[in-house]
């Protein structure tokens, strides 16, 4: 490769030095590239990216055996390989600089919110603080970019009526169940579709759920969940140990897809917009603080490891807010 490197030199200037000053230089060349590894752009970049590759797979690594789920541990993955596509260069290599211009392109070409934008500040934060913990790198570049200022929105919450509308809009007993089971336990869709029909305790109105990092917690459903989860039951041909399975045959465990495609459909027929598993999670969570359920015990049912999280999850109903200004403050 320097030898190459040194004919393409001496080549290129043989048209305006001399015979003896070509032979000169292939010497000073020739002294001069010995103290250096060279290599082909394309073989920096395939060593680059084996080694880059190679630390993202023990990272990945790490973060399987620290609990996080399948789901997490593959969003991490294409996130940081979308940085060493966009920014092929030694992971040892990154500045502040490289990592800032990124999300800046980033966020302008994709339009992304700061929501976004923070959720992958935060991955290359836990990815590049790892390397420097196993002293790959002796600092991580992520360091000094501070978490991105988000504005609070009000999300929507579904209403009394909005839940009875979707119940009226429901022609198949599984659908009604699906609903009464979210509404009243305020579970998260990906623990609804792992549920087993051997899960579910009628007499205490109860079942055990498996949630982040496979956390285990208690639910809590109502009557009207036990009657229609009963009647879904016992209209049960199939022997799929799966509470909740497909409507057609061969009746399959349903996945969060299906859930989510089938209560739009419901929100279409209802003519309630953004139906989704999620919103009648976070309406669980407001109606239980709205009633004076301690913000602890929602934490616990909802399974937040923060109670920061729980917080952002409840709006509290601005009714209640106006209503407990004019007792406590006029």
């Amino acid at each position: 490769m320097k030898e190459k490197l040194i004919q393409e030199i001496s080549t290129a200037m043989a048209e305006v030095l001399s015979f003896e000053q070509v032979a000169h230089l292939n010497s000073v060349l020739l002294q001069v590239v010995s103290q250096y590894t060279i290599t082909e752009d394309g073989e920096t970049l395939h060593e680059n990216a084996a080694s880059n590759d190679r630390l993202l797979d023990i990272f990945l690594s790490a973060k399987q055996v620290e609990g996080c789920t399948t789901p997490t541990i593959k969003y991490y993955g294409s996130t940081i390989r979308q940085l060493f596509k966009k920014m092929p260069k030694k992971v040892t290599d990154y500045t502040t600089e490289d990592i800032r211009a990124y999300l800046a392109v980033f966020q302008r070409k994709n339009k992304s919110s700061k929501v976004t934008i923070d959720n992958i500040r935060r991955i290359f934060s836990s990815f590049f603080a790892w390397l420097e913990e196993e002293d790959y790198i002796v600092k991580s570049p992520v360091r000094r970019i501070h978490k991105v200022k988000t504005g609070t929105q009000v999300k929507e919450v579904l209403s009394d009526e909005n839940i009875e509308q979707l119940r009226d809009s429901c022609t198949k007993i599984r659908d009604l169940a699906i609903i009464d089971l979210l509404a009243s336990t305020g579970m998260r869709v990906g623990e609804l579709v792992k549920l087993n029909r051997e899960d579910i305790n009628f007499t205490e109105r109860e079942c055990i759920v498996f949630g982040k990092g496979n956390k285990e917690r208690i639910v809590y459903f109502n009557a009207r969940a036990k009657i229609h989860l009963q009647q879904y039951l016992s209209s049960r041909k199939d022997r799929n140990k799966a509470l909740f399975v497909s409507l057609a045959k061969p009746h399959k465990r349903l996945e969060i897809s299906g859930v989510e495609t089938r209560l739009r459909k419901i929100g279409r027929t209802a003519k309630i917009v953004r139906v989704h598993p999620h919103k009648f999670r976070r309406t669980l969570a407001t109606m239980a603080i709205d009633k004076g359920m301690p913000v602890e015990q929602v934490q616990r049912l909802l399974g937040h490891v923060k109670i920061d999280t729980t917080m952002h999850y409840a709006m509290v109903n601005q009714n209640n807010v106006k209503l407990s200004h004019r007792k406590f403050i006029n």
